[in-house]
Protein backbone atom coordinates (compact mmCIF):
# COMPACT_ATOMS: atom_id res chain seq x y z
CA UNK A 1 0.00 0.00 0.00
CA UNK A 2 1.17 3.62 -0.48
CA UNK A 3 3.08 5.18 2.37
CA UNK A 4 1.62 8.55 3.72
CA UNK A 5 5.09 10.24 2.75
CA UNK A 6 5.00 9.01 -0.81
CA UNK A 7 3.27 10.90 -4.19
CA UNK A 8 1.47 9.72 -7.06
CA UNK A 9 4.01 10.02 -10.46
CA UNK A 10 1.77 11.97 -12.61
CA UNK A 11 0.84 9.86 -15.92
CA UNK A 12 1.73 6.42 -14.54
CA UNK A 13 -1.52 5.11 -14.13
CA UNK A 14 -1.63 1.72 -15.62
CA UNK A 15 -5.10 -0.53 -15.76
CA UNK A 16 -5.29 -3.93 -16.42
CA UNK A 17 -4.87 -5.73 -19.72
CA UNK A 18 -7.78 -6.82 -21.96
CA UNK A 19 -9.37 -9.84 -20.05
CA UNK A 20 -7.02 -10.06 -17.21
CA UNK A 21 -7.70 -11.63 -14.10
CA UNK A 22 -5.09 -11.78 -10.89
CA UNK A 23 -4.22 -15.42 -11.04
CA UNK A 24 -1.36 -15.41 -8.05
CA UNK A 25 1.53 -12.93 -6.12
CA UNK A 26 4.83 -12.16 -7.28
CA UNK A 27 7.54 -13.37 -5.47
CA UNK A 28 8.78 -10.88 -3.41
CA UNK A 29 12.47 -12.57 -3.77
CA UNK A 30 12.29 -12.11 -7.33
CA UNK A 31 14.93 -9.81 -9.18
CA UNK A 32 13.85 -7.40 -11.68
CA UNK A 33 15.27 -4.70 -13.33
CA UNK A 34 13.44 -0.65 -13.73
CA UNK A 35 14.60 2.25 -15.78
CA UNK A 36 13.73 5.32 -14.28
CA UNK A 37 13.85 8.28 -16.50
CA UNK A 38 14.03 11.97 -14.97
CA UNK A 39 13.41 15.26 -16.83
CA UNK A 40 15.44 17.34 -19.17
CA UNK A 41 18.08 19.70 -17.61
CA UNK A 42 16.00 22.58 -18.99
CA UNK A 43 13.26 23.88 -20.29
CA UNK A 44 14.39 24.81 -24.09
CA UNK A 45 11.41 24.24 -26.19
CA UNK A 46 12.63 21.83 -28.64
CA UNK A 47 9.36 22.29 -30.84
CA UNK A 48 10.28 26.12 -31.61
CA UNK A 49 14.09 24.73 -32.43
CA UNK A 50 12.64 21.89 -34.64
CA UNK A 51 10.34 24.48 -36.64
CA UNK A 52 13.72 26.60 -37.25
CA UNK A 53 15.33 23.24 -38.88
CA UNK A 54 12.09 22.88 -40.94
CA UNK A 55 12.19 26.43 -42.16
CA UNK A 56 15.54 24.80 -44.52
CA UNK A 57 15.97 22.31 -46.85
CA UNK A 58 18.46 19.49 -45.37
CA UNK A 59 21.37 20.26 -46.62
CA UNK A 60 21.22 23.57 -45.16
CA UNK A 61 20.13 22.57 -41.41
CA UNK A 62 22.47 22.17 -38.60
CA UNK A 63 21.22 19.27 -36.74
CA UNK A 64 22.08 18.58 -32.94
CA UNK A 65 25.00 15.73 -32.58
CA UNK A 66 24.91 13.70 -29.73
CA UNK A 67 26.98 15.58 -27.70
CA UNK A 68 24.91 18.96 -28.71
CA UNK A 69 21.62 16.64 -27.47
CA UNK A 70 22.95 15.82 -23.94
CA UNK A 71 24.04 19.13 -23.24
CA UNK A 72 20.98 20.76 -24.38
CA UNK A 73 18.18 18.30 -23.67
CA UNK A 74 19.79 15.20 -21.50
CA UNK A 75 19.39 15.01 -17.84
CA UNK A 76 21.21 17.43 -15.38
CA UNK A 77 23.55 14.95 -13.71
CA UNK A 78 22.41 16.15 -10.09
CA UNK A 79 18.95 14.67 -10.49
CA UNK A 80 20.90 11.10 -11.59
CA UNK A 81 22.41 11.50 -8.80
CA UNK A 82 19.53 12.18 -6.60
CA UNK A 83 17.23 9.34 -7.97
CA UNK A 84 20.36 6.83 -7.47
CA UNK A 85 21.18 7.76 -4.13
CA UNK A 86 17.56 7.09 -3.33
CA UNK A 87 17.61 4.05 -5.06
CA UNK A 88 20.68 2.64 -3.00
CA UNK A 89 19.29 3.99 -0.02
CA UNK A 90 16.14 1.10 -0.14
CA UNK A 91 18.63 -1.36 -0.87
CA UNK A 92 18.89 -1.29 -4.85
CA UNK A 93 21.71 -1.94 -7.10
CA UNK A 94 22.18 1.29 -9.65
CA UNK A 95 23.46 -0.75 -12.40
CA UNK A 96 23.83 2.52 -15.10
CA UNK A 97 22.96 6.24 -15.44
CA UNK A 98 23.36 7.98 -18.56
CA UNK A 99 22.93 11.68 -19.01
CA UNK A 100 21.76 11.63 -23.21
CA UNK A 101 19.00 8.84 -22.63
CA UNK A 102 18.09 10.49 -19.47
CA UNK A 103 17.91 6.83 -17.19
CA UNK A 104 19.00 5.28 -14.27
CA UNK A 105 18.77 1.33 -14.21
CA UNK A 106 18.11 -0.12 -10.94
CA UNK A 107 18.34 -4.08 -10.04
CA UNK A 108 16.72 -5.09 -6.95
CA UNK A 109 14.03 -7.36 -5.04
CA UNK A 110 10.22 -6.80 -6.38
CA UNK A 111 10.53 -5.97 -2.04
CA UNK A 112 12.67 -3.59 -1.94
CA UNK A 113 11.57 -2.30 -5.15
CA UNK A 114 7.91 -1.73 -3.84
CA UNK A 115 9.17 -0.25 -0.97
CA UNK A 116 11.18 2.47 -2.69
CA UNK A 117 8.36 2.73 -5.42
CA UNK A 118 5.59 1.69 -3.84
CA UNK A 119 2.92 0.02 -5.80
CA UNK A 120 0.88 -3.33 -5.79
CA UNK A 121 1.87 -6.22 -7.88
CA UNK A 122 0.37 -8.87 -9.16
CA UNK A 123 0.65 -12.16 -11.52
CA UNK A 124 -2.02 -11.74 -14.57
CA UNK A 125 -3.58 -14.05 -16.66
CA UNK A 126 -4.95 -12.38 -20.04
CA UNK A 127 -6.16 -12.32 -23.55
CA UNK A 128 -1.73 -11.25 -24.21
CA UNK A 129 -0.92 -14.23 -21.85
CA UNK A 130 0.43 -13.94 -18.32
CA UNK A 131 2.06 -11.25 -17.36
CA UNK A 132 3.65 -9.37 -14.02
CA UNK A 133 1.45 -6.40 -13.81
CA UNK A 134 0.21 -3.44 -11.54
CA UNK A 135 -2.68 -1.24 -11.85
CA UNK A 136 -3.32 2.46 -11.01
CA UNK A 137 -0.54 4.85 -10.21
CA UNK A 138 3.03 4.43 -9.02
CA UNK A 139 4.52 6.28 -5.98
CA UNK A 140 7.31 8.45 -6.13
CA UNK A 141 9.12 10.23 -2.70
CA UNK A 142 8.55 14.01 -2.60
CA UNK A 143 12.16 14.85 -3.11
CA UNK A 144 12.07 13.02 -6.53
CA UNK A 145 8.23 14.80 -7.61
CA UNK A 146 9.40 16.73 -10.56
CA UNK A 147 12.23 14.67 -10.94
CA UNK A 148 11.30 11.73 -12.15
CA UNK A 149 9.29 11.05 -14.96
CA UNK A 150 8.75 7.87 -15.49
CA UNK A 151 9.30 4.63 -13.85
CA UNK A 152 9.04 1.21 -16.31
CA UNK A 153 9.85 -2.53 -15.45
CA UNK A 154 7.26 -2.96 -12.91
CA UNK A 155 4.62 -4.19 -15.77
CA UNK A 156 6.07 -6.63 -18.16
CA UNK A 157 2.74 -7.09 -20.23
CA UNK A 158 3.22 -7.32 -23.94
CA UNK A 159 3.17 -3.92 -25.34
CA UNK A 160 4.37 -4.68 -28.76
CA UNK A 161 3.33 -6.55 -32.17
CA UNK A 162 4.77 -7.30 -36.16
CA UNK A 163 2.94 -5.47 -38.30
CA UNK A 164 3.83 -8.80 -41.37
CA UNK A 165 1.84 -11.05 -42.83
CA UNK A 166 3.50 -14.49 -44.25
CA UNK A 167 1.82 -15.93 -47.35
CA UNK A 168 0.46 -19.70 -46.06
CA UNK A 169 0.68 -20.98 -49.90
CA UNK A 170 3.93 -22.48 -50.84
CA UNK A 171 5.54 -21.11 -53.28
CA UNK A 172 8.35 -21.52 -56.11
CA UNK A 173 12.21 -20.12 -55.24
CA UNK A 174 12.61 -16.49 -56.48
CA UNK A 175 14.62 -15.10 -58.83
CA UNK A 176 15.86 -12.08 -58.77
CA UNK A 177 15.62 -11.42 -62.40
CA UNK A 178 11.60 -12.22 -62.25
CA UNK A 179 9.13 -11.59 -59.52
CA UNK A 180 7.03 -14.90 -59.87
CA UNK A 181 4.58 -14.33 -57.63
CA UNK A 182 6.03 -11.81 -55.45
CA UNK A 183 8.82 -9.29 -56.01
CA UNK A 184 11.80 -8.84 -54.64
CA UNK A 185 12.05 -5.08 -52.81
CA UNK A 186 15.75 -4.00 -55.21
CA UNK A 187 12.33 -4.86 -58.09
CA UNK A 188 9.93 -2.33 -55.50
CA UNK A 189 12.77 -0.33 -55.39
CA UNK A 190 13.06 -0.02 -59.23
CA UNK A 191 9.08 0.12 -59.62
CA UNK A 192 9.07 2.99 -57.25
CA UNK A 193 12.16 5.26 -59.11
CA UNK A 194 14.48 4.95 -55.96
CA UNK A 195 17.44 7.23 -57.05
CA UNK A 196 19.71 4.18 -59.16
CA UNK A 197 22.95 5.77 -58.53
CA UNK A 198 22.98 5.27 -54.69
CA UNK A 199 23.06 2.30 -52.41
CA UNK A 200 23.50 3.53 -48.83
CA UNK A 201 27.34 4.00 -48.28
CA UNK A 202 28.15 5.77 -45.70
CA UNK A 203 24.62 5.44 -44.41
CA UNK A 204 23.75 3.31 -41.46
CA UNK A 205 20.19 1.96 -40.73
CA UNK A 206 18.42 1.25 -37.14
CA UNK A 207 16.37 -1.93 -36.95
CA UNK A 208 14.15 -1.91 -33.79
CA UNK A 209 12.71 -5.52 -32.78
CA UNK A 210 10.71 -6.94 -29.58
CA UNK A 211 12.22 -10.21 -29.91
CA UNK A 212 13.01 -12.80 -32.22
CA UNK A 213 16.02 -12.97 -34.19
CA UNK A 214 17.37 -13.58 -37.76
CA UNK A 215 19.70 -16.97 -39.12
CA UNK A 216 22.97 -15.78 -41.02
CA UNK A 217 22.93 -18.87 -43.27
CA UNK A 218 19.31 -17.84 -44.34
CA UNK A 219 21.00 -14.11 -44.90
CA UNK A 220 23.57 -15.01 -46.72
CA UNK A 221 21.63 -17.70 -49.06
CA UNK A 222 18.91 -14.34 -49.32
CA UNK A 223 21.78 -11.63 -50.35
CA UNK A 224 23.73 -14.06 -52.56
CA UNK A 225 20.95 -14.38 -55.07
CA UNK A 226 20.65 -10.89 -55.24
CA UNK A 227 24.71 -10.26 -55.14
CA UNK A 228 24.67 -8.28 -52.54
CA UNK A 229 26.53 -8.36 -48.90
CA UNK A 230 25.30 -6.24 -46.22
CA UNK A 231 27.31 -5.70 -42.85
CA UNK A 232 24.86 -6.41 -39.80
CA UNK A 233 25.47 -5.91 -36.48
CA UNK A 234 23.36 -6.20 -33.27
CA UNK A 235 22.76 -4.62 -30.26
CA UNK A 236 20.88 -6.22 -27.12
CA UNK A 237 18.70 -3.79 -24.95
CA UNK A 238 17.37 -4.95 -21.16
CA UNK A 239 18.96 -8.72 -22.37
CA UNK A 240 16.99 -10.08 -25.17
CA UNK A 241 19.28 -10.74 -28.34
CA UNK A 242 19.55 -12.48 -31.58
CA UNK A 243 17.08 -14.90 -30.65
CA UNK A 244 15.55 -17.40 -33.46
CA UNK A 245 12.73 -18.61 -31.80
CA UNK A 246 10.09 -20.42 -33.75
CA UNK A 247 10.69 -23.33 -36.01
CA UNK A 248 7.77 -23.06 -38.19
CA UNK A 249 7.80 -20.86 -41.48
CA UNK A 250 4.26 -20.44 -41.42
CA UNK A 251 3.67 -18.53 -38.18
CA UNK A 252 3.44 -14.95 -38.26
CA UNK A 253 6.39 -14.74 -35.57
CA UNK A 254 9.36 -12.37 -34.43
CA UNK A 255 11.63 -14.20 -36.49
CA UNK A 256 10.01 -13.70 -39.48
CA UNK A 257 9.51 -10.31 -39.09
CA UNK A 258 13.15 -10.00 -38.17
CA UNK A 259 14.44 -11.64 -41.31
CA UNK A 260 11.85 -9.44 -43.36
CA UNK A 261 13.32 -5.97 -42.23
CA UNK A 262 16.84 -7.46 -42.67
CA UNK A 263 15.86 -8.74 -46.22
CA UNK A 264 14.78 -5.59 -47.61
CA UNK A 265 17.14 -3.38 -45.89
CA UNK A 266 20.12 -5.19 -46.76
CA UNK A 267 18.67 -5.75 -50.39
CA UNK A 268 17.71 -2.36 -51.13
CA UNK A 269 20.60 -0.31 -49.63
CA UNK A 270 23.59 -3.34 -49.72
CA UNK A 271 26.43 -0.82 -48.37
CA UNK A 272 24.71 1.22 -45.51
CA UNK A 273 25.54 -0.66 -42.25
CA UNK A 274 22.79 -2.14 -40.71
CA UNK A 275 22.21 -2.59 -36.81
CA UNK A 276 19.47 -4.55 -35.45
CA UNK A 277 18.44 -3.61 -31.95
CA UNK A 278 16.53 -6.06 -29.83
CA UNK A 279 14.39 -5.36 -26.97
CA UNK A 280 11.80 -6.81 -24.87
CA UNK A 281 8.45 -6.01 -25.87
CA UNK A 282 7.21 -4.14 -22.99
CA UNK A 283 6.50 -0.38 -22.06
CA UNK A 284 10.68 -0.25 -20.91
CA UNK A 285 11.33 -2.06 -23.96
CA UNK A 286 9.96 0.97 -26.13
CA UNK A 287 12.04 3.38 -23.86
CA UNK A 288 14.91 1.99 -23.59
CA UNK A 289 15.65 0.65 -26.62
CA UNK A 290 14.45 4.43 -28.56
CA UNK A 291 16.60 5.96 -26.32
CA UNK A 292 19.49 3.48 -27.17
CA UNK A 293 19.36 3.70 -30.87
CA UNK A 294 18.43 7.40 -31.08
CA UNK A 295 21.82 8.43 -28.71
CA UNK A 296 23.93 5.33 -30.68
CA UNK A 297 26.98 7.96 -30.91
CA UNK A 298 28.83 4.80 -32.28
CA UNK A 299 27.13 3.51 -35.08
CA UNK A 300 25.38 6.46 -35.64
CA UNK A 301 21.76 5.52 -37.34
CA UNK A 302 20.27 7.96 -39.92
CA UNK A 303 17.39 6.48 -40.06
CA UNK A 304 15.46 4.20 -37.97
CA UNK A 305 13.10 1.59 -39.26
CA UNK A 306 9.90 0.51 -36.54
CA UNK A 307 8.02 -2.22 -38.17
CA UNK A 308 6.37 -2.79 -34.54
CA UNK A 309 3.50 -1.09 -32.43
CA UNK A 310 0.11 -1.54 -30.95
CA UNK A 311 -3.12 0.23 -30.37
CA UNK A 312 -2.82 4.06 -29.27
CA UNK A 313 -5.34 3.78 -26.25
CA UNK A 314 -4.89 5.83 -22.84
CA UNK A 315 -6.22 1.95 -21.68
CA UNK A 316 -3.44 0.35 -22.96
CA UNK A 317 -0.48 2.56 -23.02
CA UNK A 318 0.78 4.83 -20.15
CA UNK A 319 1.08 8.21 -20.64
CA UNK A 320 4.42 8.73 -18.94
CA UNK A 321 5.80 5.79 -21.60
CA UNK A 322 4.02 7.68 -24.75
CA UNK A 323 5.71 11.00 -23.80
CA UNK A 324 8.93 9.21 -23.12
CA UNK A 325 8.54 7.62 -26.80
CA UNK A 326 7.14 11.50 -27.73
CA UNK A 327 10.01 12.79 -26.55
CA UNK A 328 12.67 10.50 -27.80
CA UNK A 329 11.46 10.84 -31.15
CA UNK A 330 11.43 14.68 -31.55
CA UNK A 331 15.29 14.32 -30.17
CA UNK A 332 15.88 11.97 -33.45
CA UNK A 333 14.17 15.06 -35.55
CA UNK A 334 16.80 17.43 -34.12
CA UNK A 335 19.47 15.25 -34.54
CA UNK A 336 18.43 14.08 -38.46
CA UNK A 337 17.69 11.09 -37.96
CA UNK A 338 14.34 9.54 -39.95
CA UNK A 339 12.29 7.32 -38.31
CA UNK A 340 9.51 5.22 -40.12
CA UNK A 341 6.99 2.73 -39.06
CA UNK A 342 4.44 0.86 -39.98
CA UNK A 343 0.87 1.75 -39.67
CA UNK A 344 -0.88 -1.63 -38.33
CA UNK A 345 -2.17 -4.40 -40.53
CA UNK A 346 -6.03 -4.69 -39.80
CA UNK A 347 -7.37 -1.14 -41.37
CA UNK A 348 -9.04 0.79 -38.90
CA UNK A 349 -9.93 -1.56 -36.01
CA UNK A 350 -6.00 -2.50 -35.62
CA UNK A 351 -7.14 -5.40 -34.11
CA UNK A 352 -9.30 -4.48 -31.43
CA UNK A 353 -12.84 -5.57 -31.36
CA UNK A 354 -14.32 -2.78 -29.17
CA UNK A 355 -16.21 -1.53 -31.96
CA UNK A 356 -14.27 1.41 -32.48
CA UNK A 357 -11.67 2.55 -35.18
CA UNK A 358 -8.15 2.99 -33.83
CA UNK A 359 -4.76 4.34 -35.08
CA UNK A 360 -1.50 2.72 -34.20
CA UNK A 361 1.69 3.85 -31.98
CA UNK A 362 4.34 5.25 -32.17
CA UNK A 363 2.95 5.53 -35.65
CA UNK A 364 0.65 8.60 -34.93
CA UNK A 365 3.56 10.11 -32.85
CA UNK A 366 3.93 13.45 -34.27
CA UNK A 367 7.22 12.66 -35.34
CA UNK A 368 7.34 9.33 -37.31
CA UNK A 369 7.17 8.76 -41.12
CA UNK A 370 4.23 6.45 -40.76
CA UNK A 371 3.70 3.35 -43.71
CA UNK A 372 0.56 2.72 -45.19
CA UNK A 373 0.07 -0.15 -47.69
CA UNK A 374 -1.22 -0.71 -50.82
CA UNK A 375 -1.77 -3.36 -53.25
CA UNK A 376 0.55 -2.90 -56.28
CA UNK A 377 -0.08 -4.18 -59.43
CA UNK A 378 3.10 -4.11 -61.96
CA UNK A 379 2.89 -3.94 -65.73
CA UNK A 380 3.93 -7.08 -67.62
CA UNK A 381 7.80 -6.93 -67.68
CA UNK A 382 7.52 -5.50 -64.17
CA UNK A 383 9.49 -2.22 -65.40
CA UNK A 384 6.68 0.34 -64.30
CA UNK A 385 3.30 0.39 -62.09
CA UNK A 386 -0.02 -1.01 -63.80
CA UNK A 387 -2.01 -0.28 -61.14
CA UNK A 388 -2.14 0.42 -57.35
CA UNK A 389 -5.18 0.75 -54.12
CA UNK A 390 -5.18 0.51 -50.92
CA UNK A 391 -4.75 -2.86 -49.79
CA UNK A 392 -7.88 -4.55 -47.51
CA UNK A 393 -8.26 -8.25 -47.80
CA UNK A 394 -10.85 -8.10 -44.97
CA UNK A 395 -10.07 -8.60 -41.40
CA UNK A 396 -6.70 -9.94 -39.89
CA UNK A 397 -8.68 -11.91 -37.68
CA UNK A 398 -9.66 -14.03 -40.80
CA UNK A 399 -6.61 -14.15 -42.76
CA UNK A 400 -6.78 -11.37 -43.89
CA UNK A 401 -5.16 -7.59 -43.56
CA UNK A 402 -5.39 -3.85 -44.73
CA UNK A 403 -3.83 -0.98 -44.48
CA UNK A 404 -3.74 1.30 -40.77
CA UNK A 405 -4.71 4.09 -40.26
CA UNK A 406 -7.35 7.19 -38.98
CA UNK A 407 -7.30 9.90 -36.76
CA UNK A 408 -5.48 9.87 -33.52
CA UNK A 409 -7.95 10.16 -30.62
CA UNK A 410 -4.73 11.79 -28.18
CA UNK A 411 -2.44 14.29 -30.78
CA UNK A 412 -3.71 17.33 -32.19
CA UNK A 413 -3.37 17.85 -36.19
CA UNK A 414 0.55 18.68 -36.52
CA UNK A 415 1.02 22.34 -38.27
CA UNK A 416 2.56 20.34 -41.46
CA UNK A 417 -0.19 18.57 -41.72
CA UNK A 418 -3.23 21.34 -41.32
CA UNK A 419 -3.76 21.36 -44.92
CA UNK A 420 -4.15 18.10 -45.99
CA UNK A 421 -7.85 17.79 -45.19
CA UNK A 422 -7.71 15.10 -42.35
CA UNK A 423 -11.07 14.16 -41.42
CA UNK A 424 -12.42 13.95 -38.26
CA UNK A 425 -12.10 10.80 -36.31
CA UNK A 426 -15.03 8.33 -36.75
CA UNK A 427 -15.33 7.78 -32.82
CA UNK A 428 -15.46 11.30 -31.21
CA UNK A 429 -15.39 13.90 -34.19
CA UNK A 430 -11.83 15.01 -32.69
CA UNK A 431 -9.65 16.66 -34.89
CA UNK A 432 -5.87 14.40 -34.62
CA UNK A 433 -3.45 13.63 -36.21
CA UNK A 434 -3.45 11.47 -39.19
CA UNK A 435 -2.42 8.21 -39.69
CA UNK A 436 -0.31 6.95 -42.41
CA UNK A 437 1.76 9.85 -44.02
CA UNK A 438 2.82 7.72 -46.73
CA UNK A 439 2.46 4.10 -48.40
CA UNK A 440 4.07 1.17 -50.42
CA UNK A 441 3.06 -2.38 -51.04
CA UNK A 442 2.25 -4.26 -48.40
CA UNK A 443 0.04 -6.87 -49.46
CA UNK A 444 1.16 -10.34 -49.25
CA UNK A 445 -0.61 -11.17 -52.75
CA UNK A 446 1.86 -8.65 -54.83
CA UNK A 447 4.19 -9.67 -51.58
CA UNK A 448 7.95 -9.55 -51.40
CA UNK A 449 10.01 -12.46 -51.69
CA UNK A 450 11.84 -13.22 -48.45
CA UNK A 451 13.73 -16.52 -46.87
CA UNK A 452 12.73 -16.97 -43.20
CA UNK A 453 13.40 -20.68 -40.90
CA UNK A 454 15.41 -22.01 -44.30
CA UNK A 455 12.26 -21.61 -47.07
CA UNK A 456 11.57 -18.99 -49.53
CA UNK A 457 8.40 -17.37 -48.91
CA UNK A 458 6.03 -14.25 -49.65
CA UNK A 459 5.59 -11.49 -46.93
CA UNK A 460 3.44 -8.78 -47.11
CA UNK A 461 2.30 -6.18 -44.06
CA UNK A 462 3.34 -2.63 -43.46
CA UNK A 463 6.22 -3.83 -41.91
CA UNK A 464 7.78 -4.40 -45.07
CA UNK A 465 6.91 -0.60 -46.27
CA UNK A 466 8.72 0.85 -43.30
CA UNK A 467 12.29 -0.50 -44.08
CA UNK A 468 11.91 -0.26 -48.01
CA UNK A 469 11.60 4.20 -46.77
CA UNK A 470 14.16 3.33 -44.50
CA UNK A 471 16.26 2.31 -47.28
CA UNK A 472 14.96 4.65 -49.61
CA UNK A 473 15.92 7.49 -47.09
CA UNK A 474 19.60 6.29 -47.24
CA UNK A 475 19.59 6.48 -50.37
CA UNK A 476 18.67 9.69 -50.24
CA UNK A 477 20.71 11.14 -47.52
CA UNK A 478 23.69 9.98 -49.90
CA UNK A 479 22.75 11.94 -52.43
CA UNK A 480 21.82 14.83 -50.67
CA UNK A 481 24.86 14.75 -48.76
CA UNK A 482 23.03 15.06 -45.75
CA UNK A 483 20.25 13.35 -43.59
CA UNK A 484 17.10 13.90 -45.03
CA UNK A 485 16.13 14.08 -41.28
CA UNK A 486 12.41 14.59 -40.36
CA UNK A 487 10.57 15.13 -43.89
CA UNK A 488 7.23 15.48 -43.52
CA UNK A 489 6.44 19.03 -43.69
CA UNK A 490 8.73 18.90 -47.08
CA UNK A 491 6.81 15.82 -47.93
CA UNK A 492 3.36 17.51 -47.12
CA UNK A 493 4.39 20.54 -49.55
CA UNK A 494 5.81 18.42 -51.89
CA UNK A 495 2.38 15.40 -52.92
CA UNK A 496 2.90 15.56 -56.32
CA UNK A 497 6.42 13.35 -54.64
CA UNK A 498 3.96 10.49 -54.55
CA UNK A 499 1.82 8.47 -56.71
CA UNK A 500 -1.45 9.35 -55.37
CA UNK A 501 -3.59 6.38 -54.43
CA UNK A 502 -7.86 7.24 -54.97
CA UNK A 503 -9.19 3.95 -54.83
CA UNK A 504 -10.21 1.63 -51.67
CA UNK A 505 -10.90 1.96 -48.06
CA UNK A 506 -9.44 0.70 -44.97
CA UNK A 507 -12.79 -0.65 -43.20
CA UNK A 508 -12.62 -4.05 -42.81
CA UNK A 509 -15.75 -5.28 -41.40
CA UNK A 510 -18.40 -2.60 -42.62
CA UNK A 511 -18.91 -1.86 -39.06
CA UNK A 512 -16.60 0.00 -36.69
CA UNK A 513 -16.15 3.25 -39.33
CA UNK A 514 -13.62 3.26 -41.30
CA UNK A 515 -11.54 5.91 -43.95
CA UNK A 516 -11.63 6.00 -47.89
CA UNK A 517 -8.87 6.82 -50.46
CA UNK A 518 -9.62 10.05 -52.28
CA UNK A 519 -7.47 12.67 -54.34
CA UNK A 520 -4.71 13.85 -51.90
CA UNK A 521 -3.99 12.95 -48.46
CA UNK A 522 -6.33 10.31 -46.89
CA UNK A 523 -6.17 7.93 -44.11
CA UNK A 524 -5.13 4.90 -45.86
CA UNK A 525 -2.39 5.42 -48.08
CA UNK A 526 -1.54 9.05 -46.67
CA UNK A 527 0.29 10.62 -49.70
CA UNK A 528 0.35 7.78 -51.57
CA UNK A 529 3.40 5.59 -52.75
CA UNK A 530 7.02 6.97 -53.53
CA UNK A 531 8.72 8.63 -56.53
CA UNK A 532 12.02 8.31 -55.26
CA UNK A 533 13.38 10.56 -57.56
CA UNK A 534 10.47 13.31 -57.02
CA UNK A 535 11.06 13.31 -53.51
CA UNK A 536 14.89 13.67 -53.81
CA UNK A 537 14.05 16.69 -55.96
CA UNK A 538 11.64 17.72 -53.50
CA UNK A 539 14.39 17.63 -50.80
CA UNK A 540 17.19 19.73 -52.83
CA UNK A 541 17.63 23.53 -52.05
CA UNK A 542 15.18 25.54 -54.33
CA UNK A 543 17.30 27.66 -56.91
CA UNK A 544 16.98 31.28 -56.24
CA UNK A 545 15.18 33.13 -57.93
CA UNK A 546 16.81 35.26 -60.84
CA UNK A 547 17.42 38.99 -59.90
CA UNK A 548 15.53 41.48 -61.46
CA UNK A 549 17.45 43.31 -64.37
CA UNK A 550 19.28 46.54 -62.97
CA UNK A 551 16.35 49.52 -63.76
CA UNK A 552 17.44 51.60 -66.88
CA UNK A 553 18.32 55.37 -66.01
CA UNK A 554 16.63 57.74 -68.19
CA UNK A 555 18.86 59.69 -70.66
CA UNK A 556 17.98 64.03 -70.77
CA UNK A 557 19.24 65.50 -73.17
Amino acid sequence: MPRENTLVLPKSHRKPAPGARVIGNVDPHETIEITIRVRSRTSEDRGKLLAEMQAVPPAERRYLSHEDLANRFGADPADLDKVAAYSKENGLTVTSTSVPRRTVMVKGTVANLVTAFPTELKLYDSDLGKYRGRIAGLQIPPSLSGVIEGVFGFDNRRQARPHAIFRRTKVKPFRADSPDSSFSPPQLANLYDFPSDADGTGQCIGIIEFGGGYDSGDLQTYFSKLKVNPQITTISVDGVANNPNSPNPDDNDADGEVMLDIEVAGSVAPNAKIVVYFAPFTEQGWVDVLTTAVQDSTNKPSVLSISWGWPESNDLWTQQAMDAVNQTLQDAALAGITVCCASGDDGSADELTDGHAHVDFPAASPFILACGGTTLTASGDTTSIADEVVWNNGPRSQGGGASGGGVSELTPVPTWQAAAGVPASVNTGFQGRGVPDVAGDADPNSGYSIRVHGQDGVAGGTSAVAPLYASLVVRLNQKLGAPAGFMNPLLYSNAASFHDISQGTNDTTGVIGGYSAQAGWDACTGLGSPDGVGIFNALQPKPAAAAPPPAQMATVG
